[in-house]
């Protein structure tokens, strides 16, 4: 019996293994075009492997592999409906005018010096407030990234920005789905568990700051007419309105309601899609011409379809601006969604036939101490995003995984739900074939290879959350 469950250990890393090496290669090959279809065999790939190997040394039953899969897929039926509805805002708050309006006003009070702090505050501060680092990066933070561009930074530099301060106030935002889970799932009470995570997020956010303050300082600037190009072109091709800023305020009270994400999204995206209507109808008319001919409401109804499900780009007579008023509509966010499913097929797979209950197995002598138990849980947090490529499968597995080990050892369940918040919830945009990583990578144009080295609060967080279990700061022990 102990040879067969050491056996099962090394069996369980099998799938892993076909899976990085498929994906080194892939990557190797293709570059960050891999998540284009590259990634998603190699996960598809791996998940055959999983469930051919458990057949064979388990003779797990295929209903079993199957409804594991079944199930997984499920779960992210939700997600792939926000993403969907996020590709239509971002089609139709581009050709709307409202991401240029925010753009050409952002380029006359934003410093450049002072940028990349701003843009990382910003997105803390609207991610906790709406607590959704989705919607955060897919609204302020794509209007954010145009800035960037117009001010001489680079694409993956203002991502990793944008990234850091969306994730910080997911993290801590009492309205984020993530971080109930994570409260819920360890039975802590909610504002427990943020309170508690201040002690490793707080150094984490304050250095990620210092950092792209020092980032900024040291930029060179970008000659003012640059940046008046960008504004000159900009108005040039767009009406320009401050009327425009009614559909993100629009926007900002769906959420203070507390309507659901969904809701949010579909009603913004409307709104927007109207406000292009009103205020740019010669840009509705020339993307509906590329499509059909016929009367003008012909012509314009087509627009409006095309701007909110297709690719569509505008020819505005300068190449960089050309890039920045391009959007890609609910069909760009179809590569997302197909990452999705194949992740979730290889999690299903690895979660159906206790593969990944092996792995954790194998982890176990590693939680005899309190440095040893907090580090394995980040390790498998850090872990399970890349194996199962999704942060709430990540969050729940880990938990569970490892309640037991913080019972016996006599540690209180809010330091098992930070240590999961550490490592499950912000280092998901860090992996190219996760749906956050994935997800982030489509809405801003930037690959997540390129900006997870400028995702410093992301990075920072599980390394605070080590060092503050070496220290013993702030870990009390039951009574």
């Amino acid at each position: 019996m102990e040879t067969n469950d050491r056996k099962r250990k090394w069996v369980a890393l099998v799938p892993v293994a076909v899976l990085v090496a498929m994906l080194a290669g892939a990557i190797s090959i293709f570059g960050p075009d891999a998540i284009l279809g590259a990634s998603q065999v190699s996960l598809l790939v791996a998940a055959g492997v999983c469930a051919v190997l458990s057949r064979w040394i388990d003779r797990t039953p295929w209903r079993t592999i199957e409804q594991g899969i079944r199930a997984n897929v499920g779960e992210v039926a939700g997600a792939i409906l926000i993403l969907l509805l996020i590709g239509a805002i971002s089609g139709t708050w581009m050709m709307s005018g409202i991401v240029p309006t925010l753009i050409c006003y952002g380029l006359k009070i934003i410093s450049p010096k002072v940028f990349l702090l701003t843009a990382c505050v910003l997105c803390a501060l609207v991610s906790l407030l709406i607590g959704s680092s989705w919607t955060t990066i897919a609204t302020v933070g794509v209007a954010l990234l145009g800035i960037g561009r117009a001010e001489g930074f680079s694409d993956a530099m203002t991502a990793g920005a944008i990234i850091s301060g969306a994730y910080f106030g997911d993290k801590i935002s009492p309205l984020s789905d993530t971080t109930v889970l994570a409260s819920s799932v360890n039975r802590v009470d909610l504002f427990v568990h943020i309170k508690y995570m201040m002690l490793t997020t707080g150094p984490a956010i304050l250095i990620t700051l210092v950092i792209f303050t020092v980032l900024g300082l040291s930029h060179g600037g970008t000659p003012s007419a640059r940046m008046a190009v960008y504004a000159e072109v900009l108005g040039r091709q767009f009406n320009l309105t401050p009327w425009l800023l009614l559909v993100p305020a629009l926007t900002g009270f769906l959420i203070w309601k507390r309507l659901p994400a969904v809701a949010v999204l579909a009603l913004s995206a409307g709104a927007a899609a109207l406000a292009a209507v009103l205020a740019q109808p010669a840009i509705i008319s020339e993307i509906g011409a590329r499509v059909t001919q016929g009367s003008p409401l012909r012509v314009g109804f087509a627009g409006v379809l095309e701007m909110i499900a297709d690719t569509v780009s505008l020819e505005t007579g300068n190449v960089d601006v050309d890039k920045l008023v391009s959007s890609r509509g609910m069909t760009g966010m179809l590569g997302t969604v197909y990452l999705i499913i194949c992740a979730m097929c290889f999690g299903g797979c690895m979660q159906a036939t206790g593969m990944i209950g092996e792995l954790a197995a194998m982890l176990s002598p590693l939680t005899r101490t309190r440095a040893g138990l907090v580090g394995s849980t980040v390790l498998t947090g850090v872990g399970l995003n890349g194996l199962v490529s999704d942060q709430y499968l990540s969050i729940i597995l880990t938990s569970n995984i490892y309640r037991d080990a913080y019972a016996k050892g006599g540690y209180e369940p809010r330091l098992l739900s930070r240590s999961v918040e550490d490592s499950s919830t912000v280092t998901s945009p860090l992996f190219p074939w996760s749906s956050c990583g994935m997800t982030q990578a489509t809405i801003l144009s930037v690959s997540t290879l390129a900006y997870a080295p400028f995702c410093f609060f992301n990075i920072l967080s599980p390394l605070m959350s080590l060092l503050i279990a070496l220290l013993g700061f702030k870990i009390p022990r039951r009574d």
